[in-house]
């Protein structure tokens, strides 16, 4: 579909590494994304324009806190984000994403064939039991749970040196207000690493970056 790649054309920042090839993955994703929406609800976001930012975008934009890692974990990656798209920016990290509602996991599954991307795989599972096997340098979530919530999964895997990056909205620095008697027990440091806003008004988005004390 032209549209997605114009849009991600119009919307993604020159600077982004690989650009070219993620305008060709992620537009093809967002293409895949649009006839599984025929079938059972993947996403709510349906024009391309909003796909392209609040989708892909907003994947991408936090990508230097990435770069150096050699293994991510994309918790709860829903339809691939924002695992895919970070997976077809950074090819020299590998993306493990933990979907444990089935049909979603299948989804990603499908796609990643589709979009040969072998840095990236899909696990049907719970994020929180995959991190008990899987070695990882980041564990990443957009939309997932609140912090405390997300302290309470994760909060073991900080204590071996892992970070954990949150995208959260407006209201970050009061999700760790109110996660600070938690994070004090669990001895981890919180704070926003990056703020940032979507174009044509479509939301401010905070990475909060937890790791152990």
């Amino acid at each position: 579909m032209p549209e997605f790649e114009d849009e991600l054309r119009s919307v993604l920042p020159a600077d982004i590494p690989c650009r070219d090839e993620l305008i060709v993955k992620a537009a093809c994703h967002l293409e895949l994304i649009a006839e599984a929406n025929q079938h059972f609800n993947l996403t709510r976001i349906t024009t391309p324009r909003e796909a392209a930012i609040k989708h892909v975008l907003d994947s991408v934009i936090p990508w230097q806190l990435f770069a150096k890692a050699k293994k991510v974990l994309d918790a709860g990656t829903g339809a691939g984000f924002p695992g895919i798209p970070l997976a077809s920016t950074l090819p020299g990290t590998k993306f493990i994403m933990a979907e444990s509602i089935q049909k979603k996991a299948r989804f990603v599954e499908s796609a990643l064939a589709e979009l040969d991307l072998p840095n990236a795989s899909i696990q049907p599972q719970r994020a929180e039991e995959l991190v008990r096997t899987e070695r990882v340098d980041i564990i990443t979530a957009r939309a997932m749970a609140p912090i405390p919530r997300a302290l309470d999964l994760f909060g073991p895997a900080l204590k071996s040196g892992v970070r954990l990056l949150l995208y959260k909205g407006p209201d970050a620095e009061q999700e760790i207000e109110e996660s600070a008697a938690a994070a004090r027990k669990l001895r981890v440091k919180m704070g926003v690493v990056l703020r940032y806003d979507l174009p044509d008004q479509m939301g401010t988005r905070t990475i909060v970056e937890i790791t152990g004390g």
